[in-house]
Parts: structure tokens; sequence; C-alpha cells
């Protein structure tokens, strides 16, 4: 059974748009009037965008199941996968205790509040946001900031404004996979192509935090110091992005802040101590030191978890882990049964790509730094499940949100929308960030923005002759200033800020940044769409390259055994200085 997509059902495209855009606006009437729960709003609007599809398009019954099934497969993996896996290491160095020492350790660099906020808002939220994302980095940077004595308002919000530079590349570039997946521009492109915006928006975003905490004149006398933070996480973020993938911009460009600005600081330090109006000078006699094994324990699970990532994104590796465990199939009863406007086959194809997963890599990481930071593996098992526990609301909404998206492309709507954007012709690249970031505020997540959105900006950009990399990438980047002022955002930085019930004031607090930085995205796209149209990366959409898997796969067995051996010799000598050290010890006798 095959059937052909129809754009305009009702033979006039505003009447076909609206009745197509009436799923998006149940999630806004759902997440901002009624305040439904996330996964709550995601599964009524898949069944929804079903009933559209089927009485409105035409679509059969069985292929909407089917396509909406395909989708909420695709959310649980490899998405869910990487979020429970990235959310999992981290907890495992909370509950080891390692986190409190790398809370005091960052803490203990500088006790001026300006340089507090830019070292862990910015930079360790960055990192954090790298690993896992979801909401994750603002909780853990927001209650480390009101445990060393921030006001809690500031605390959250400016957690929440800083969180604004990685979301892009969060949970291991997840957002741009998924931007891939639903637009067919390849993943490396969407990354180069985010990865020469953001990093502008990077480079501000540190004085402008320190800008909104104590004023422009404050933030002149500490200049040096976010000059550093900001011109080093900001190349990082465009090298990383344009040459490696977007797996690991964030976390590369978080550490090589934090270590830029910790050496600088060693050799720099502010005229003056700034403190909020209402505190207490600072105890400087109050200091805290570890040694340099007590460092590398707790930091052991990020080590590990930078150097299996960057290995695993290597593309020989990712072969012979293909060819070992990847599992391939089309999807019964869709692959090829729905036939788009051109007259082609739509295919869908699952890949169950089980070791070359990111989520495999950061469980491998995981698994080996158990030893290292004082766990048992039952103790890491349980540890494992109570996480799987705590995002299980988490996991329902990425899947059915992916349900929906994909019901809402395979039927054609998603088509029907763009043919109406199209009308908004020279200035839809101005748009084009709008739509990202109001699918971030419905959501919560940029990753679920861009598989509502990612089809419709490339089918858009198309069709006014725009190269749709541009907007699909805006989609991305307009995202990111969504997220400060999306509900579970708010809702996530409110309870680890000890706000709740306050949560009007700290969106306030947000919302006229959210505007400022928005309305300089666009202008940035803009910009790129027509006047620097140079900056587009070049590419195909199919891949003509051929290569010799035999030779890859050499490569790729010598790079896994170089993997190894790192891995082996940094656990061994964490392990022998550990049982070393512990021999020194000496204990008095009963």
């Amino acid at each position: 059974m095959s059937w052909n997509q129809i754009i305009d059902p009702f033979n006039n495209i505003a009447i076909s748009a609206f009745i197509s855009v009436l799923p998006i606006i149940f999630i806004f009437w759902a997440l901002i009037i009624k305040k439904m729960k996330g996964y709550k709003a995601s599964l009524i609007a898949m069944v929804f965008a079903i009933a559209i599809a089927v009485l409105i398009y035409g679509m059969p019954l069985e292929l909407a199941l089917i396509s909406s099934t395909s989708g909420t497969l695709y959310g649980m993996f490899p998405i869910c996968w990487i979020v429970i896996t990235a959310v999992f290491l981290f907890n495992m160095t909370v509950e080891s205790g390692q986190f409190e020492v790398i809370k005091h350790f960052m803490a203990s660099i500088t006790s001026d509040r300006r340089l507090q906020a830019i070292l862990i808002a910015f930079s360790f939220g960055s990192f954090l946001e790298g690993m896992a994302g979801f909401g994750a980095p603002v909780a853990i940077t927001a209650a480390m900031l009101v445990g060393l004595g921030f006001n809690p308002l500031y605390a959250a919000g400016i957690c929440l404004i800083a969180n604004t530079a990685p979301v892009a590349f969060g949970s291991i570039g997840i957002p741009i996979t998924v931007a891939s997946k639903v637009s067919e521009i390849p993943e490396m492109i969407i990354s180069q192509m985010v990865g020469r915006t953001l990093p502008i928006i990077s480079l501000i975003i540190p004085f402008y935090l320190v800008v909104i905490m104590s004023g422009f004149k404050k933030a002149v006398e500490v200049l040096p110091a976010i000059l550093v933070s900001g011109i080093s996480f900001a190349l990082l973020q465009f090298l990383t992005s344009n040459f490696i993938g977007p797996e690991l911009p964030d976390i590369i460009a978080g550490v090589g802040s934090i270590v830029s600005l910790v050496i600088f600081l060693k050799y720099w330090k502010p005229k003056s101590i700034w403190r909020f109006s209402d505190e207490a000078l600072p105890d400087e006699k109050r200091k805290v030191f570890y040694s340099k094994l007590e460092l590398m324990k707790a930091w052991s699970p990020f080590i590990l978890l930078t150097v299996v990532i960057i290995f695993w994104g290597l593309l020989p590796v990712k072969k012979v882990l293909d060819f070992i465990g990847m599992v391939e199939f089309k999807i019964p009863g869709l692959h090829e049964k729905i036939i788009d406007i051109n007259g082609n086959g739509i295919p869908h194809i699952f890949k169950f790509n089980s070791l070359s997963a990111a989520g495999t890599g950061i469980f491998m990481a995981a698994l080996l730094a158990i030893p290292l930071i004082g766990l048992s593996y039952k103790s890491a098992a349980k540890i494992f499940f109570s996480t799987i526990k705590q995002l299980k609301f988490a996991i329902i909404t990425i899947a059915t949100i992916m349900g929906f998206a994909y019901i809402v492309n395979d039927s054609g709507m998603t088509t029907t929308m763009a043919e109406t954007l199209a009308k908004t012709g020279f200035l839809f690249p101005f748009f084009a960030p709008i739509l990202g970031w109001l699918g971030v505020f419905i959501t919560g997540s940029d990753t679920s923005s861009n598989a509502l959105f990612g089809k419709l900006q490339a089918n858009t950009a198309t069709s006014i002759g725009v190269d749709p990399v541009v907007t699909v990438a805006a989609n991305v980047s307009g995202g990111v200033v969504g997220k400060m002022i999306s509900p579970h955002s708010i809702a996530v930085a409110a309870a680890a800020g000890g706000l709740v019930g306050r949560e009007s004031d700290l969106f306030r607090f947000t919302l006229k940044h959210s505007f400022i930085l928005l309305i300089f995205v666009c202008l940035i796209v803009l910009s790129q769409a027509y006047l620097f149209d140079w900056i587009v990366p070049k590419y195909e959409l199919t891949d003509t390259i051929v290569e010799k898997l035999s030779s890859e796969l050499t490569n790729g067995y010598i790079y896994l055994c170089v993997l190894g051996l790192l891995v082996t010799a940094f656990v061994s000598y964490i392990l022998i200085s550990n049982k070393l050290n512990n021999k020194k010890i000496k204990y008095p006798k009963d």
C-alpha cells in the first residue's frame, strides 16, 4: 500500500496551513495556558496530529500509526540512550562524593562573584551541557552558586542566560543529530554552520552576564578575565564544530575556557573583590586544597568521557563498531510507501548502531570510571536504574515528541506550512531563528524543536532560493536563546535555586534578555543568507565518495587499540597511585 502526500487538502493554502498548524497551537495552549505536563502535552499532540493526518490529509491510518511509532523508536534510540548514559555518569560522580571535590576546587579559585559566575555558570555549565543537557546543567550550576552564597534569583537567572551558548551542541551534539535526521542535511555541515553563528554569541555572553550582575563599570574592571573566558570558549567552539563534529564543542570549549581562566587568574587579580550588596566580606583565610591525585580522581569520569568520545567520533572507529554491532532494517509497511510531492518514495530505515552510538561511548566511560571514583559495580548498577527512574518522564516526552515530528513530516503538514511561510520571501531567514526559539520555548529542548521544525526550515529555504543549511542552522541557533524562558528550564532553575513559587520572578528576569539575544541571532542569520553567503559551507546531500572498507576497518582497529592503551594507562595510574597513597596512611593501634 502506497500513498501520495497532499499538500493543500482544501485547495486553499491559507486554510490548509491553518489546519496543519493546529497541533502546534495545541502544544502552545497545553503548556502555556493549561500548564500541562510536557509528557502529557506531547502524547496528546501526537494523537491529535495523527487524527489530522488521517481525517484531513487522507493518510491511511496504518501508515500514520507506523510513522509515529518509528519516530518514537528513534526517540528511544539513540536520543534517550544518550541522555540516560550522560546523566548516569554525572549521578555516579555525585553519589561517590567526587563532585564535592570538583565544586570546592572551582569555588576556591576566586572569591569574586563576577568571576565565579563566569567560571561556574558559563564555562562549567557549558561543559555539563555537552555532557547531559536537558536541564541538568542549569540545576547543577544554580545549586553550586547558591551554595557559594549567591542571591538565589541571580544564581538561577544567570545560569539560565549562561546556558545560551552551549545548548546547540548539548548532550554530545544530539540537537544537531536530530536536525540532520529530519532535514536530510549532513550532520557535519549543520555543525559547521551553527559553529559559524554561535561563537559570536559565546564571545559576548561572559561580558553580558557580568553587566547584568554588577553593571557596566564593574564589568569593565574584570574585562581581561572576561576576554580570556569568552575568546577561548568561542575559538574552541568554532574549531571543534567545524573540524571535529557536533559531539565535542561544548566539552572542549568548556574545559578550555576553565583552564584558560584558571591559569590567567594565577597571574592576574581584580583590584577589588566584588560581592552582592547584602553579603558579608569574604574570609580570605578559608581555602580548600586538594592534591593532584584527588583532583584527577574527581575529574576522571569526565577525562575518560572526553577521550572515549573523541575516538568514538573518528570515522574509521565508527566503521569498525558498525561492522561489528550495526543492525539495519527497513521499517515494515512504511519504507518508500509514502510518495512525496516530487514523486519519490520517502525512505524509512532504522539503524541500530548499538556500539558506535555516542551513548554507548558515554556508557563505556562510565563503566571505566566506577573503580576510580570509589564505587562498586553493584552500587553503580543501582545508580543506573535510579537514573532511568529519574528520567522516566523525560524519556516519554522525547519519544512522543519524535513520534509527533515524524507524523507531521510524513503526512505533509510541514510542507504545507513551508509553502505558506515561503510567502514571507526575502525576509524568511530573519524569521527562521524565531521558529526555533518558539520550538524550544514550547518543548524545553533544542532537540525537540529541531525535530518539530527542521524539515519545515529546509523546505521553506529551498522554495525561496536560500541554502537550506542556513535556516536549519538558524532553527538550532534561535532555539538556544529560547531555552532561558522555557517553562521547563524555569521550573528546573527555580527548584535548584530555592525559588519554588517565584517562577514568575525568574521568568521576568530572563525574558528581556531572551528577546535581545534573539533579535541579534535573527540579524546574523539574515546577513549570512544574503550579505555573507560565502560563510555557508559547501556540501552535497548525497555522498558519492567511494571508500575502501578494508582500509577503514584496519585504521579503525588501530585507533581502538590506541584508545585501549590510553585508557589502560590512565586507569592504572589512578589505581596504583591511590593504592600507594593509602599505604602511606598510618592508623593508630587500638
